[in-house]
């Protein structure tokens, strides 16, 4: 395992993971070094639209450009490569500004997922649990100390499959039954 430790996001690292395309592009642009149009082909996007995102990322430090190269075609492509590891963020959209901001890594891993299909889920766990916010945060220590433990050392695995995954803990809405008599 690596040292790695966890660090607060900047506003512009904020601003710039809360949108979904552009934690899709982090994404395809950590497994490979891909060009605008390639992200644009891929995502299935107008490329000034992708280029727009790649630039508030490559702003923020998220995304850098990297050595320029010659593509099959013999035209010089100029590929872009994610610059740091966001995992190590601290929840860095938890305070984002806006909703649309905070679930904009639920709405990147739906679209990913849709795109996947169903017969991409290798597993899922579905439940509901009552928890104190001490609880809450006991679960997520354990759960990231597993996690950054897979993450810190991936590298080991690259030859594997790439899976990706989502854990979210979420407040049920609506009305709550009321509590079992005696209990408070």
């Amino acid at each position: 395992m690596t040292g790695q430790k966890r660090r607060a996001a900047t506003a512009r690292e904020v601003k710039a993971l809360g949108h979904p395309l552009r934690l899709r592009i982090l994404r395809l642009c950590k497994e490979h070094e891909l060009t605008n149009k390639q992200l644009a082909d891929r995502l299935g996007r107008d490329p000034g639209t992708v280029l727009h995102h790649v630039r508030q990322l490559t702003e923020a430090g998220l995304l850098e450009q990297a050595p320029v190269r010659t593509g099959a075609s013999g035209a010089l492509e100029k590929p872009y490569r994610s610059a740091t590891q966001t995992w190590w963020l601290d929840g860095p959209l938890l305070e984002a500004e806006t909703a649309d901001e905070r679930s904009a890594p639920v709405v990147a891993f739906q679209e990913e997922l849709r795109e996947a299909g169903p017969e991409s889920v290798r597993l899922y766990e579905r439940f509901t649990l009552h928890l104190s916010d001490d609880d809450i945060a006991e679960l997520d220590r354990r759960i990231l100390e597993v996690l950054d433990e897979y993450v810190a050392n991936d590298d080991q695995r690259a030859g594997k499959p790439v899976l990706s995954g989502i854990f979210l803990l979420h407040s049920l809405s609506g009305p709550q039954p009321p509590s079992p008599s005696g209990t408070p």
